[in-house]
């Protein structure tokens, strides 16, 4: 397996790629997460992730055929709307407020950039929020501090896996990366 590089500053990310047992590098860059509100949600996440993964390769030093970048995005959407990292306690409590009793999607696009050749994929995960009171919803931002994630929760959170009764599809990917699905395509995207 070629080294690995992961063009992401999530703190969770970083310990899903650990639990692959692959020794990987973190390098990351600022790169520019606008894009056009016409596209698809699985489309919006390829697109995003494609753009980190490309930032990285670009300013990461040595030479690009001896690493595989690993560059990911993940947004939340209900009806059709998507929800990104919340700016503040009001953003985020009404993030909360719009999920809470209803069913909503996860999705994360990562993409693999060798120098050579690149793929990119995404998975997408149905979470049901059970219903949570202004003091949850406001104790659980006060604790968790969720800026940093989509939609304004993480499932891993401690008193945020209490408001989730059901999730179909990868709980990883919910957590910011579809690990079973990128560890296959890591093991194809490295021998092709």
């Amino acid at each position: 397996m070629k080294k690995l590089v992961l063009a992401s500053k999530s703190p969770r990310r970083k310990a899903l790629m650990a639990l692959m047992r692959w020794p990987f590098e973190i390098f990351t860059t600022d790169a520019d997460e606008s894009f056009d509100p016409s596209l698809a949600p699985g489309e919006v996440v390829g697109f995003l992730s494609r753009k980190k993964s490309e930032a990285v390769v670009a300013a990461y030093p040595g030479e690009t055929h001896e690493r595989i970048t690993i560059g990911a995005d993940t947004i939340v959407v209900i009806d059709g709307e998507i929800l990104n990292k919340p700016a503040s306690h009001s953003e985020a409590a009404a993030m909360l407020t719009k999920l809470q009793g209803r069913t909503h999607e996860v999705y994360t696009g990562f993409t693999l950039i060798d120098g050579l050749k690149s793929l990119s994929d995404a998975e997408v995960t149905r979470v049901t929020f059970a219903r949570m009171s202004e003091s949850e919803i406001d104790d659980y931002i006060r604790i968790a501090q969720p800026f940093d994630k989509a939609g304004g929760y993480g499932i891993q959170d401690d008193f945020g896996a209490c408001f989730i009764p059901k999730i179909d599809g990868c709980y990883y990917n919910v957590v910011g990366l579809p690990l079973s699905k990128l560890y296959h395509a890591l093991r194809t995207f490295s021998e092709s």
